[in-house]
C-alpha cells in the first residue's frame, strides 16, 4: 500500500543562523572529538547537497501528499511502482539520518524523546519496516505489525534477551506497534540498532515469512539503510519508555525538517572532507596504538601491585608467627619450671611415706603368719573328720539307689506285660473284624467261596493257636503278680530298716552341721582379717605404682624438655632465614615501588591521549558491574574509560575542559593530590 504523510509548517524550525549562534555560545569540545565532529559536520552538509533533489522526486512521484488525502490511499501492483517507493523511503531514510546526526552534534548534549529529529527518524524507520509486509489473519482479524520480525533477533542473537524481556515486561504496552516502538527506543540506547538489523538481513529466509519478495528488507536498500545506522553510534540517546504512549501514536512525515537550501560547492568540499577523513584514520590509530600500550602498562602495574601486597601479607604473618611463637617458649619455659619443683617435693613426701608404712606392714605381717599357721591346723582336722562322714553318707545312699533301680525294673516288667496284653486284645479285635470282612466278601462272591472256606479254616487254626498263647500269657502274668507282691514286702522292710538307719544319720548330721557352722564363723572371721590385709597391701601396691608413673612422667617431661629446646634452636633458624627474606623482599619492594613511580608517570602522560569505544566496554572498569538499559556507561573526560553513574559522579574542570566535566573516582582523588601538592 502507499503510504501518507504529512507536512508540517515550515516556521516551527529554527533558522540556520540561530543554529550558529548557539553552536558559538557552547564550550570548546575536547581535542579527542574535535576530528570526529568536524567530519560527521562536513559529512552532513556534503549529504545536504546530493540529497535536496529526493524530496523533488518524492513529490512528483507521489510520496507526499495533503492531510485531507490520508482517507483514500491508491493501490498498485505494478513492480515500478514498488521500486520508486523503495528508492523514496531509502532516500527520507538518508535525509532522517543526516539531519539527526547534525542537529545532535550541534546540540552536543544526550537526546530526550521530545526532540523533533529524532522523533522523526522513527517515523521513516517504522515505514520502512513496514514496507512489504505481510498481512496475517488471525480470530480477531488482519494483524500487520513489524514487531515479529524483531522478536527472530532475539533467538539469533542472545545479547538482545534484555531488550526482549524488558519490552515484554512493560505493562503499559498492549499491542504489537508499541512493542516495536520500545524495542527500537531501547536498541537505540544500546548503539545497537545496527547490528541487530544486519543480523535480520544476514538471515532473510527466516524474514521470507513476515515480508514480501520486493519488499524493501528483503532488497539491497535494507543492507544500505543497515550501513546508515552505523553512524547513529556516535549519538547519546536517553529515552524514558514509561510516560510514553506508544500504542497510540501516529508515524506522519514532517519534509518541512528536510526542505533547506542547497548550495554549489561541490568541488571546495571534496577535498575537504578527504583530509578529514585521512585525520580520523590517523587520530584512530593513535587512539589504538597508545589504548594498547596503556593497557599492557596497567596489566604490569595491577601484577606488581598484586605481588606487593602478597609479599606485605606474608611479612605481617610471619612476624605475627614469630611472636607467637616467642610467646609460647616462654610459656613453656615456665612451666617447665613449676613441674620440676613440684615434681622434686612430690618424691621426697612419697620417699618419707613409703619408708613408715614398710616398717608398720613387716611387723603387722608377723603376727598375720602365727595366726594363719594355727588356723591352717585346725583346718586340716576338721576337714580329715568331714571326709570320714561323707564317705559313710555316700554308701548308705548308694544302697538306696540299688533298692530303687530294683523297684524301676520290676515296674518296668509289670508294664510291658501289660502293654502285650493290650496288643495281643488289639489283633484279637482285628482278627474279629478280618473275620466279618471276609464273610461279607463270602457272600458277595460265590465264585471263590472254596478258596475262601480254606482261608477261614486256616485263620479259626491260627485264632485257636492265639488263645492258646493267651492263656499262657495270662499264667505267666498271674506269676508276675506274685512276684511283685514278694518284691514288694521285702521293699517294705528294707524300707523300715532305711528310715532307722536315715533318723541315726541324720541326728549325726546335725551335730556335724552345728560343728561346721562354729568353723564357718571361724572362717569368715579369719577371712574378713586377711580381706583387709590384702586391701592394705593393694593400697601400698596402688602408691608404689602411683611413684613410678609419677617417676616415668618426670621421665617423659625432660624428654619433652629436649625436644622443646632443639625445636627452639630449630625457630631461631627459621626467625634468621626469615629475617633475610625479609630484608630480600624489602630490597625487591624498594625496587617495585620505582618501577611503579616510573609507570605511573607514563600512565599519567598518556591519560590524556585514550577514549575507549562504547562498544568494547561491557562492564564498569571500577566495581565491575554489567552495563544495562538502567545502568548507562559514562566516560571519564580524563583517562577516557567507561563507567557507571556512581563510579563517575564526580565533577572537576580540567585544563581541556575550562566547566567542571564528569570524572571518575579514581581521577578526581588524583587530580585532588596534583591540585593540594602543587598548591604546597
Amino acid at each position: 500500500k502507499e503510504e501518507d504523510f504529512e507536512i508540517i509548517d515550515k516556521k516551527q524550525l529554527p533558522d540556520a543562523a540561530e543554529l550558529r549562534n548557539e553552536e558559538k555560545a557552547k564550550p570548546e569540545e575536547a581535542r579527542w572529538s574535535a576530528p570526529i565532529l568536524s567530519l560527521a559536520r562536513k559529512a552532513s552538509e556534503n549529504l545536504a547537497l546530493s540529497y535536496g533533489s529526493a524530496l523533488k522526486s518524492a513529490s512528483l512521484v507521489g510520496l507526499v501528499s495533503k492531510p485531507g488525502s490520508s482517507d483514500s490511499p491508491a493501490k498498485t501492483s505494478t513492480r515500478s511502482h514498488t521500486m520508486e517507493e523503495r528508492a523514496n523511503l531509502m532516500n527520507m531514510m538518508k535525509l532522517s539520518i543526516k539531519i539527526l546526526i547534525q542537529s545532535a552534534l550541534s546540540l552536543g548534549r544526550t537526546l530526550d524523546s521530545d526532540f523533533p529529529p529524532l522523533q522523526q527518524f522513527f517515523v521513516v524507520l517504522e515505514h520502512c519496516l513496514k514496507h512489504g509486509l505481510k498481512v496475517k489473519k488471525t480470530f480477531i482479524g488482519q494483524n500487520k505489525s513489524f514487531f515479529g520480525p524483531l522478536e527472530l533477533v532475539e533467538k539469533l542473537c542472545p545479547e538482545a534477551s534484555d531488550i526482549a524481556t524488558s519490552v515484554k515486561n512493560l505493562p503499559e504496552l498492549k499491542t504489537a506497534v508499541g512493542r516495536g516502538r520500545a524495542w527500537l527506543y531501547l536498541a537505540l540506547m544500546q548503539k545497537k540498532l545496527a547490528d541487530y538489523l544486519k543480523v535480520l538481513l544476514d538471515h532473510k529466509h527466516l524474514l521470507s515469512e513476515f515480508y514480501e519478495p520486493d519488499a524493501l528488507m528483503m532488497e539491497e536498500e535494507g543492507a544500505v539503510i543497515v550501513g546508515l545506522l552505523v553512524g547513529l553510534n556516535v549519538i547519546d540517546a536517553n529515552l524514558c519508555l514509561k510516560g510514553e504512549d506508544l500504542d497510540s501514536q501516529v508515524g506522519v512525515i514532517d519534509f518541512s525538517l528536510y526542505l533547506k537550501e542547497t548550495q554549489d560547492s561541490d568541488g571546495k568540499q571534496d577535498g575537504g572532507i578527504t583530509a578529514v577523513l585521512d585525520q580520523k584514520h590517523y587520530v584512530e590509530e593513535l587512539n589504538r596504538h597508545l589504548s594498547c600500550t596503556v593497557a599492557d602498562l596497567q596489566n604490569k602495574i595491577d601484577c606488581l601491585e598484586k605481588t606487593n601486597s602478597k609479599l606485605q601479607e606474608e611479612l605481617a604473618a610471619a612476624t605475627d608467627r614469630i611472636g607467637s611463637l616467642q610467646e609460647e617458649q616462654q610459656q613453656l619455659k615456665q612451666q617447665n619450671e613449676l613441674i620440676r619443683e613440684r615434681s622434686e617435693k612430690s618424691v621426697e613426701v612419697t620417699k618419707e611415706d613409703t619408708k613408715v608404712e614398710l616398717d608398720t606392714y613387716k611387723q603387722s605381717r608377723q603376727g598375720l603368719d602365727e595366726m594363719y599357721t594355727d588356723v591352717w591346723k585346725q583346718l586340716k582336722e576338721e576337714k580329715k573328720i568331714r571326709l570320714e562322714l561323707e564317705k559313710e553318707l555316700e554308701l548308705q545312699i548308694g544302697m538306696k539307689t540299688e533298692m530303687e533301680i530294683a523297684m524301676k525294673l520290676l515296674e518296668k516288667d509289670t508294664h510291658e506285660k501289660q502293654d502285650t496284653l493290650v496288643a495281643l486284645r488289639q489283633q484279637l479285635e482285628e482278627v474279629k473284624a478280618i473275620n466279618l470282612q471276609m464273610f461279607h466278601k463270602s457272600q458277595n462272591a460265590e465264585c471263590s467261596l472254596q478258596q475262601k472256606t480254606e482261608a477261614i479254616s486256616s485263620f479259626e487254626g491260627k485264632t485257636n493257636e492265639m488263645m492258646s498263647s493267651m492263656k499262657q500269657m495270662e499264667e505267666r502274668l498271674q506269676q508276675a503278680e506274685k512276684a511283685r507282691q514278694a518284691a514288694e514286702e521285702r521293699c517294705n522292710k528294707i524300707k523300715q530298716e532305711l528310715a532307722g538307719r536315715l533318723d541315726s544319720c541324720r541326728q549325726q548330721m546335725a551335730q556335724l552341721d552345728s560343728k561346721c557352722s562354729t568353723l564357718e564363723k571361724e572362717l569368715k572371721s579369719e577371712k574378713e582379717q586377711r580381706q583387709t590385709l590384702q586391701k592394705e597391701l593393694h593400697q601400698e601396691k596402688d602408691a608404689t605404682t602411683l611413684l613410678k608413673t609419677e617417676l616415668q612422667q618426670m621421665e617423659g617431661l625432660k624428654k619433652e624438655l629436649r625436644k622443646l629446646q632443639d625445636e627452639k634452636q630449630q625457630l631461631k633458624k627459621v626467625h634468621e632465614e626469615q629475617e633475610q627474606a625479609l630484608q630480600e623482599m624489602g630490597l625487591h619492594l624498594s625496587q617495585s615501588k620505582l618501577k611503579m613511580e616510573d609507570i605511573k608517570e607514563v600512565n599519567k602522560a598518556l591519560k590524556g591521549h585514550t577514549w575507549l569505544k562504547d562498544d568494547e566496554a561491557t562492564h564498569c572498569k571500577q566495581c565491575k558491574k554489567e552495563f544495562s538499559i538502567s545502568r548507562r556507561k559514562h566516560h571519564c573526560r580524563n583517562c577516557g574509560d567507561i563507567f557507571c553513574n556512581t563510579c563517575s559522579s564526580n565533577e572537576l574542570a580540567l585544563p581541556s575542559y575550562p566547566k567542571p566535566v564528569r570524572v571518575c573516582d579514581s581521577c578526581h582523588t588524583l587530580l585532588l593530590q596534583q591540585c593540594s601538592s602543587n598548591s604546597s
